[in-house]
C-alpha cells in the first residue's frame, strides 16, 4: 500500500479470482470447459495475417457483433461486444447504476458486482436467497426507489436457474430501471433471456464466450439489449477505449461462433457428466443442490468445507471454497471431463472414510 493512493483506492476490496496453479492439478475451481475449443479457433490462430496487427482493429466490431446477432437471432444493433463479460459487466454498473439508489442484487451471487459497486460508489441492496437456495426475484422486484437490478441467471456459486416465465414476470413489475441478467453459465441448461429482450426495452442480457465456447484465455464477453442500452454501453466505453476487442479475438470468437455442433456436444457432455458427478456424491452422503450451470455447490453433513478443500488439494484436486459464514460448509466444484470428476470422486471416498 502507498501513501499516493486516493481514499477510494484504500477502501477498495479487489475481486480474488481462483487459483490458477503451475503444478498438474486436478483442476475444478474455476469454472473453466474440459473440453477444446472448436476445430475453427485454431485454423482462425493458424491462419490469422500478422500483418494485420498493425492496424487498430474495427471499434465497432460489426463482424463479431453480426456473429453474435445470428446465434441469438437478433439485429447487430442490439449487440455490444467487449473483452471478457466482466468488462462489459464494469460498462454496464457505470452506464447504468450510477442514479443515486441502490442497485438490487442477491445475497449470494457473482462476487464482482461489489467490488464495481464500491469501484463506482453505487450502493447495493442485498436480498437473501430463499430456503430452497434461488434468487428471489419477487423480493428483488419489491421496492421501487431503486436504480436497477442485476442477477445471475443460472446464479452463481449456486447453480440455480430461473425459467423465462419467472423472468417475464419480473420486467413485467419492473419498467423503469435497467434489468441485466448475467447468462456467464445459461448455455448448461437454462434458458437464456435473449428470447424476452424485444419485448422489454430495459432487460439487458450479458454472456461471455470463456465457459460454452472454451475460451476462457481469449476473453470476450457481449451484451443483448435494445438499441437504447447497447448506445449506452458504447458510449461508455468510447470514453474509456475505443478499441476494446482486438483484430485476433474477433476472428476467434466468429469461429467459435460458426461450429454449431462443436458447440452442442461439448454443452452436452458437461451436463451429462454434471448429473452423474451428482449422483456420485449424493451416494457418499453429500448434498447437491440443483445447477443448470457447469459447476455444483456441495456440502457434506459430517465433514466441514475447509477440511474437504484441504484434503483433495494434498491430493491434487483444486475446488473452490468460499470462506464467508454462508457458504464456510460448501464447495463448488467445476464439471471437467469424466476422469477428472472420477479422481475427485476417489478422492472424496478417501476422505469420508
Amino acid at each position: 500500500m502507498s501513501k499516493l493512493w486516493s481514499p477510494e483506492l484504500w477502501a477498495l476490496t479487489p475481486y480474488v479470482p481462483g487459483e490458477q496453479p503451475r503444478d498438474h492439478v486436478v483442476k475444478l475451481n474455476t469454472n473453466e470447459n474440459p473440453y477444446p475449443p472448436a476445430p475453427g479457433v485454431e485454423a482462425a490462430l493458424r491462419n490469422y495475417p500478422a500483418d494485420h496487427l498493425r492496424l487498430y482493429p474495427d471499434p465497432t466490431s460489426l463482424a463479431l457483433r453480426q456473429s453474435l446477432a445470428r446465434v441469438h437471432e437478433v439485429e447487430p444493433a442490439q449487440v455490444f461486444v467487449g473483452n471478457g463479460s466482466d468488462e462489459v459487466l464494469a460498462f454496464a454498473f457505470q452506464a447504468f447504476f450510477r442514479h443515486g439508489k441502490p442497485v438490487d442484487v442477491p445475497s449470494i451471487t457473482y462476487s464482482f458486482y461489489p467490488v464495481y459497486a464500491r469501484l463506482y460508489a453505487i450502493e447495493l441492496r442485498t436480498h437473501p436467497l430463499t430456503a430452497s437456495w434461488e434468487v428471489d426475484l419477487s423480493a428483488l422486484a419489491a421496492d421501487s426507489k431503486r436504480s436497477g437490478i442485476i442477477f445471475a441467471n443460472p446464479n452463481a456459486p449456486t447453480g440455480h436457474a430461473h425459467s423465462l416465465e419467472a423472468i417475464s414476470a419480473l420486467l413485467e413489475q419492473v419498467t423503469d430501471n435497467v434489468v441485466l441478467v448475467d447468462e456467464a453459465y445459461v448455455d448448461f441448461g437454462a434458458e437464456s433471456a435473449v428470447a424476452l429482450v424485444s419485448r422489454y426495452p430495459n432487460l439487458l442480457v450479458t454472456g461471455t464466450f470463456s465457459k460454452s465456447r472454451s475460451l476462457a484465455g481469449l476473453r470476450l464477453g457481449y451484451a443483448i439489449g435494445s438499441p437504447e442500452l447497447i448506445e449506452g454501453l458504447q458510449r461508455v466505453k468510447d470514453s474509456f477505449n475505443s478499441y476494446p476487442v482486438d483484430s485476433l479475438a474477433s476472428a476467434v470468437g466468429i469461429a467459435a461462433l460458426e461450429d454449431d455442433v462443436h458447440f452442442a456436444a461439448c454443452r452436452e457432455r458437461v451436463m451429462t457428466t454434471r448429473e452423474r458427478t451428482r449422483q456420485r456424491l449424493e451416494a457418499l452422503g453429500f448434498e447437491v443442490l440443483p445447477s443448470k450451470a457447469n459447476f455444483v455447490l456441495t456440502r457434506h453433513p459430517e465433514m466441514e468445507g475447509a477440511q474437504l478443500f484441504a484434503g483433495l488439494r494434498e491430493r491434487g484436486i483444486l475446488v473452490r471454497h468460499f470462506n464467508t459464514p454462508e457458504l464456510s460448509d460448501f464447495l463448488r466444484i467445476t464439471i471437467g471431463t469424466e476422469d477428472e470428476m472420477e479422481s475427485l470422486v476417489e478422492a472424496l471416498e478417501v476422505l469420508r472414510a
